[in-house]
């Protein structure tokens, strides 16, 4: 929450206009920040700007159309954000996964584009928003990564792969980043009730010859909490993450997954 006569506080969010990038953008309203989100499709832009506009009024939230596997475009997003107020406090690195299948169902493009989305536009985003932060002598940045880095999941082999990465990637910054008053964070969701979530589900319906009603039902008997997540139980993590009294926890990758993957820490 923001202090009170404080400054206010601004916030990046990748991918913010759907899902879990948006309940991360929604709960850091609530917390006071002015954020900007992005994404691909103009339209859904709008319509979430719109929808973000509500939680905290209009002149709280901003919306940039941008593709994060496109590094030029994450510069923009952020150096965008940075002239606009002035600051940046806050960045959560938010991505789509990457496309389903098996090792011998993805091509070398396939493993590209996934590199391109899932783990450069990390490294650029951080890159881009550091500079701003230690000026500001804060920051905070949660990456939004899947249960896949604690346990791969069948048919992901492109997040099985990538999302473990920025694990490593959170873990060496934490420790690099930490004298400038920068907290670096991992927020990693099990089966979340998402656009994604329902695509994952109505694909293996087809491969087994089932519903994805039946597909839901059989995944949730295996989380111990009986069911999907909420996207604003991942946010409220994040919103939590980003706050000042978060600044002792870095470098930690923290499970949302109901009791889901058995690994321990």
């Amino acid at each position: 929450m923001a202090e009170e006569n404080a400054p206010r506080r601004t916030a990046v969010v990748m991918a913010g206009t759907r899902g879990l990038g948006q309940a991360s953008a929604a709960e850091l309203l609530r917390g006071g920040l002015r954020v900007t989100v992005c994404g691909r499709d103009a339209e859904r832009l709008e319509e979430a700007v719109s929808e973000l506009g509500a939680v905290a009024g209009p002149e709280a939230v901003a919306g940039v159309r941008a593709d994060v596997s496109s590094a030029e475009e994450v510069e923009g997003l952020v150096d965008g954000a940075v002239q606009r107020y002035g600051r940046l406090d806050v960045l959560v690195v938010n991505a789509g996964g990457p496309p389903p299948g098996d090792f011998a169902d993805v091509s070398m493009d396939d493993w590209d584009a996934a590199y391109a989305l899932t783990l450069r536009s990390a490294v650029t985003a951080i890159r881009s928003a550091v500079p701003a932060m230690r000026e500001g002598g804060f920051g905070r940045i949660v990456v939004i990564g899947s249960s896949s880095v604690r346990h791969p999941i069948g048919g992901l082999v492109l997040s099985n792969v990538f999302r473990p990465a920025l694990t490593g990637l959170v873990k060496s910054l934490s420790t690099d980043l930490a004298p400038d008053g920068i907290t670096v964070n991992m927020v990693s969701p099990g089966r979340i009730d998402t656009g994604r979530v329902r695509t994952l589900d109505e694909r293996k319906a087809q491969r087994q010859g089932t519903t994805a009603e039946e597909v839901r039902r059989g995944a949730e008997a295996a989380i111990p909490a009986g069911r999907y997540g909420r996207p604003e139980e991942l946010g409220a993590m994040v919103g939590f993450l980003a706050e000042e009294r978060a600044g002792y926890v870095t470098g930690q990758s923290l499970l949302v997954d109901g009791g889901l993957v058995p690994s321990l820490p």
